[in-house]
């Protein structure tokens, strides 16, 4: 299928965009042809819609089952005050309808679940986990891995984040499979062993840059610019202001995508307790 032609109108708009080499005009197209699907339109969504919509991203899908709090607002910077008690997902449209109307919006008020994240997941291109508890990881992250699609993950601390790629359907240039969410954390730690957000609270900006560099990662995987996360986790320190990188490997013993794979499919999740941690906010 031939990559949909830019308008006069969008020519304008992503001028900045068309004269990066890096992008260019191939590059833009393939951002209009994309499918997103965001997990959460909270935190870590609000950058993630933001910027993929500002960007040109064709197709955003937005998984939420919540409505605006006005506590949400300290940091859930899609949302606004007259948008409070309004769900998640339709105040989320609105905005992006304000910055950029070419961006078609496909809302899901609902609880990515056993029962649809399969479904849900396979009808998008690229998938973005900004969940704010354990159980929605390994749920999403096992459904991408039989979907076979890739997952920019990121999470967040009072004063720290996280952000990576997930894509173990795939293999390196040795034939190594990439590493999977469960390489790094083969099982959820006990319900309540965690601190919530609630109890432990978030600086509000502290989401606002690690769900910009989420929204950086789905551009240069869109684009195919620059070296992917895959295989990285980039880790962030706001109260030391430093970014460090660290490798992160195929565990061949891993439940999921092991050599010897005891999960064959999503029934693992069907009974799985939910664990609170201090993600999306």
């Amino acid at each position: 299928m031939a990559a949909p032609a830019l308008t006069p109108e969008e020519i304008q708009r992503y001028k900045r965009h068309l004269v990066l080499k890096e992008v260019g005009g191939q590059g833009q197209q393939k951002l209009k042809a994309a499918r997103v699907l965001i997990i959460g339109a909270g935190g870590l969504g609000s950058p993630l819609l933001l910027y993929l919509a500002a960007a040109g991203v064709g197709t955003i899908g937005v998984v939420d089952d919540d409505t605006v709090s006005l506590d949400n607002l300290q940091r859930q910077v899609v949302h606004d005050t007259a948008h409070v008690g309004v769900a998640k997902v339709a105040s989320a449209r609105d905005t992006i309808a304000r910055i950029n109307p070419n961006v078609v919006v496909e809302t899901f008020e609902t609880r990515i679940d056993v029962s649809n994240a399969i479904d849900l997941i396979e009808r998008f291109d690229i998938v973005c986990d900004g969940s704010d508890n354990f159980a929605t990881r390994y749920l999403v992250s096992d459904a991408c891995y039989f979907a076979k699609r890739p997952l920019v993950f990121a999470a967040v601390g009072p004063f720290d984040g996280y952000v990576t790629t997930f894509k173990p359907h795939e293999t390196k240039e040795d034939g190594t499979p990439y590493p999977s969410y469960r390489c790094i954390f083969p099982d959820a730690p006990p319900p309540g062993t965690v601190a919530n957000c609630e109890e432990v609270g978030v600086l509000g900006a502290i989401v606002g840059v690690v769900g910009t560099l989420q929204a950086t990662e789905v551009l240069k995987e869109i684009t195919g610019t620059g070296d992917s996360l895959a295989g990285r986790l980039l880790i962030y320190d706001a109260k030391g202001a430093r970014f460090e990188s660290v490798r992160i490997a195929w565990d061949p013993d891993n439940a999921l995508s092991g050599r010897n794979p005891t999960i064959s499919d999503l029934s693992i999740h069907a009974t799985s307790p939910a664990a609170a941690v201090c993600a999306a906010g």
